[in-house]
Order: C-alpha cells, then sequence, then structure tokens
C-alpha cells in the first residue's frame, strides 16, 4: 500500500469554485498576495456546479425605501425565528457592496432605462430587492465576472479535475487535503490553511435542482477531519421545479412569481389563495407543502406566466424558456408543470462570522456552511449574497491566520474507492429512500426506515471512501438530525406533529 501520487505545496487549499470558493480566492489574491492559493474544482468552474445555475439573482438594499434593517426584518420572518442575528446583520449590511464590486468588475446586471439597476421582488421579501443578470442567468453571470477577474490577477492556481476525498490533520490541526484525479491518479495538496466551498447537498435526494457536484463533499469531509455539523434537518424544497422526468429537473426561477406568474391546479384555480396572504409571494415552504398536497391528491399543478411574461418569455427568462422548450412546453401559451424538489440546504458545517470551523486551519463558506443566516427556511436570493459577502470575509480570516505546516507530513493512508458500477447503484437506491423517506414531509416510521434501508446501503458498499461513501454519511446525519426534531418549523415539516395539520 502506498501513498499519494505526489505532493503539492500551498498556503491555503480552497476546494469548489462556485461563487463562494471563487470570491474567497479573488480576495486572497488581491488583499493577501503573498499566500499561495490552490483551488481544487471537480470540473470546469463555468461549466459545473450550482452556483452558475442560480436563477434569482442576489437579495441586497439597494432601493430608496429599503434598508440592511428591511432586508434582515424579512430574513429572520422567513428563517422561522431561528436565524443567528449577528449572521444576518453581517449579511445584510454586506451585499450591497458586494453588488458594487462586482458591477466594478464588470458584472453586467438588469437595468431599467435611467440607468439604475433593476430591482425584483421575490418570495418573501417586503421590497424589490433582487439584482438580477439577463432575467434568470445571475448565477452564471456572477461566476463569469469571478473567473474572469480571478484570471486577471495570476495569483490563485484553478486545479480541474480534482475531487477532494479527505481532509488531512495531524494533532488536531489540518494540513492538506487528499484529492483524486481525474486520471485515477491522487495527491496530496499540502496546506495548514483549507476552505471549504463545495456547495450544498441536492444529489441526495432522487428529485432536485442541484447538479451532480452537488453531493454534500464538504459536509462529509468536515465531519470526517472532526468538525460540528448543525441544522442538517432544514433542507428546502423548491416550488417550482420543471416537472419533465429529467435529473436534475431544471429550476423556474421565483421571479417569474415576482413577475406575477400564478400556480394554479389543472382546472386553473389558484390554490395559493386559500393558503396565505402572499399567495405565490409566500415564504417558499409553504408554497413548496402547498403544491405538493396537490401533487398527493392526484391532481397536476402548473405555475401560468402566459399573461405575466407571455410572448415575452424568451427575452426575459431565457434559461426558463430553453428548458422548457426541450421538455415540449410552450411557456408563452401554455402553464408550465411544476413539482417540489430539493433545492438547497440550509445546514451544515458550524461556522462563526468569519468562517471558521471548530477544527484549527479548516473554514467553509457558501452553501456547505451553516453561518446561521437562514435559520429554518432560506429567503429567496440570499444564497449569492451570502457567498459573496462571506467569502469576502472568510478570506480575511485566513489571511490573518497564523498557521504553518509541521516540518514532517504525515503519513496519508491511501483510497480505497469502490467499482463504479457498485457506487452507482448505491447512489441511485440512497436518493430513492432519502426523497421517500426524508423529504419534503417527514415523520418518525419514514426516518426509521431511512435509518434502516441506509445501514443496508453501507453494508453493501463496504469500507471504501469516494462518492457514494460521503453521501451516505451525510444522509445518514441529516436523517438523525430530522429524527431529533419531532416539531415542524421553517422547511424541516413533521406529519407526526400534532401541531400540524399536513393536507
Amino acid at each position: 500500500m502506498t501513498g499519494p501520487d505526489r505532493v503539492e505545496r500551498s498556503d491555503v487549499v480552497v476546494v469548489g469554485a462556485g461563487a463562494a470558493g471563487l470570491r474567497v480566492a479573488l480576495e486572497l489574491a488581491t488583499e493577501a498576495p503573498a499566500l499561495a492559493v490552490t483551488v481544487l474544482s471537480r470540473g470546469e468552474p463555468l461549466s459545473s456546479g450550482a452556483s452558475r445555475l442560480a436563477q434569482g439573482g442576489v437579495a441586497a438594499a439597494l432601493g430608496a425605501d429599503d434598508s440592511p434593517a428591511h432586508h434582515a426584518a424579512d430574513t429572520v420572518r422567513v428563517g422561522a425565528g431561528l436565524c443567528a442575528q449577528g449572521a444576518v446583520a453581517v449579511l445584510t449590511r454586506g451585499a450591497p457592496g458586494e453588488i458594487e464590486r462586482l458591477v466594478g468588475l464588470g458584472a453586467a446586471f438588469d437595468r431599467v432605462p435611467s440607468g439604475g439597476l433593476a430591482l425584483g421582488r421575490e418570495a418573501g421579501h417586503s421590497r424589490h430587492r433582487i439584482v438580477h443578470a439577463r432575467g434568470d442567468s445571475s448565477g452564471a453571470e456572477v461566476v463569469r465576472t469571478l473567473v474572469a477577474a480571478l484570471a486577471g490577477t495570476d495569483r490563485a492556481r484553478v486545479v480541474v479535475g480534482a475531487t477532494a476525498r479527505r481532509v488531512v490533520t495531524a494533532a488536531g490541526q489540518v494540513v492538506g487535503v487528499l484529492a483524486s484525479t481525474d486520471d485515477g491518479g491522487t495527491v496530496l495538496h499540502a496546506a495548514p490553511r483549507v476552505v471549504l466551498a463545495t456547495g450544498g447537498a441536492g444529489q441526495l435526494w432522487a428529485r432536485t435542482t442541484n447538479p451532480p457536484e452537488a453531493t454534500g463533499a464538504g459536509l462529509a469531509l468536515a465531519a470526517a477531519a472532526g468538525a460540528r455539523l448543525a441544522d442538517l434537518e432544514f433542507v428546502q424544497f423548491h416550488p417550482t421545479a420543471l416537472d419533465c422526468g429529467i435529473d436534475p429537473l431544471p429550476l423556474v426561477t421565483e421571479a417569474l412569481r415576482g413577475e406575477g406568474a400564478v400556480l394554479v391546479d389543472e382546472t386553473g384555480r389558484r390554490f395559493l389563495l386559500g393558503v396565505h396572504p402572499d399567495a405565490e409571494l409566500a415564504p417558499r415552504d409553504v408554497v413548496a407543502r402547498a403544491v405538493a398536497a396537490e401533487l398527493a391528491a392526484g391532481r397536476r399543478v402548473h405555475l401560468d406566466a402566459t399573461e405575466a411574461v407571455g410572448a415575452a418569455f424568451p427575452e426575459r427568462f431565457p434559461r426558463v424558456w430553453a428548458a422548457c422548450v426541450a421538455a415540449g412546453v410552450d411557456p408563452r401559451r401554455e402553464p408550465i408543470p411544476v413539482t417540489p424538489a430539493a433545492h438547497y440546504l440550509m445546514g451544515g458545517v458550524d461556522v462563526d462570522t468569519a468562517g471558521r470551523t471548530t477544527v484549527a486551519g479548516l473554514w467553509a463558506v457558501g452553501e456547505t456552511a451553516r453561518t446561521g443566516v437562514h435559520g429554518a427556511n432560506r429567503l429567496a436570493s440570499n444564497s449569492l449574497a451570502e457567498a459573496l459577502v462571506f467569502g469576502r470575509r472568510v478570506a480575511a480570516s485566513v489571511a490573518e491566520a497564523d498557521l504553518r505546516l509541521p516540518a514532517r507530513l504525515p503519513a496519508v493512508a491511501p483510497l480505497v474507492l469502490p467499482p463504479a458500477e457498485l457506487e452507482a447503484e448505491v447512489v441511485r437506491d440512497l436518493r430513492e429512500v432519502m426523497w421517500r423517506h426524508a423529504g419534503l414531509v417527514r415523520d418518525e416510521a419514514g426516518l426509521s426506515e431511512a435509518d434502516r434501508s441506509l445501514d443496508v446501503l453501507a453494508e453493501r458498499l463496504g469500507r471504501v471512501e469516494g462518492t457514494a461513501a460521503a453521501m451516505l454519511a451525510v444522509a445518514r446525519l441529516v436523517v438523525s438530525a430530522a429524527a431529533a426534531r419531532p416539531h415542524s418549523v421553517g422547511a424541516h415539516l413533521r406529519a407526526d406533529d400534532a401541531a400540524v395539520r399536513v393536507a
């Protein structure tokens, strides 16, 4: 048995090249250029990961009638009162500055005829504060801007085709990341500072809007290294994914509802009018449950934008338009079939407002992290804002940390990966288990069944590392967290909570 094929040294390793990881790397490259930074990415940043798929936009209090205090109040209300007030203040105060920085870097956000930024409104927001790019291509524009800016600094190395498999520690401190490469090799990226920015865990569920990379890898890496995780029961299921049977399901942006699109059943009835005063603009958990209840009753659900958007659909929402056309739907003339799908993890690696975990030398940022900003339910378009605001803060914390590698690196055991066919089978079955028993609606019996089923899958997989093993570890943690919270709150709905009526 041998260790890694080679060792490469850096001052900082950032795992993940979405909005959060890129923001960290860019800040380090510009404000701490003496540090050697390596960014590990499974795929090309412009064509992989969840950040580039974000349609809704970036929430920031920029309007004349708005303020960070208003933004904070909306965030806490939608988060069911479980948000960390300090983290919310950091987010809402910092978001306007991040928009200004992106504009300065050349981000092409949508504007009104007078030249100012066009501000949209989405579910849960009391003001128009959502900054978009090309209608529904906001995440792609943010990533494009950050990639271009980072390339212009020539101060950070982006390694594509690298999958982090293990955070390596010695004497309780991080000393690097063991990664596999697309050509079958292994590399120890030695560094005294590691930032996890690997995104969410939507791929744990059979129906998700998340790309293949969203396996919860950062959560598994952190947990194995001894870091504390929190709030894993809080999983946001987006109410409007395109119900077209592909994987992942295309997102049908909330901005459509902000523009006046309505949710209807197969008879054309707006069923949300009797559910919440804000109807289609109610918080996501409310809308998702209402949609799920209609589907469970045997009715189809559609998002009707024929009047609100109509003929302008291809220009105003090009990404949704393309997905609809590919599915044989013309949203200019007919309603869009929709279904809830796993979309965002509010919990994650427990961090402070500087992104520090409970392990020395380890930070987490973006959807991988649990800052406390989102509480039990994320306010729409706060995710990109969090990635940017906290990305900058994490970089500052990393730069200030006085950490060094030991004179002698520890021995690193080799990776043991399962056969590809077995791994694919286990992942498929795991996703079905999580969708059936730990999805939008949970109860004790279902969670117990999920726990037993995951045990069986773990036995089938054996003592190995890799994607399936990491997903199993995270799925077990999610099920355990959901079982430990018997009462419904925010996005966590327990059907066996006597205080809650489930349709």
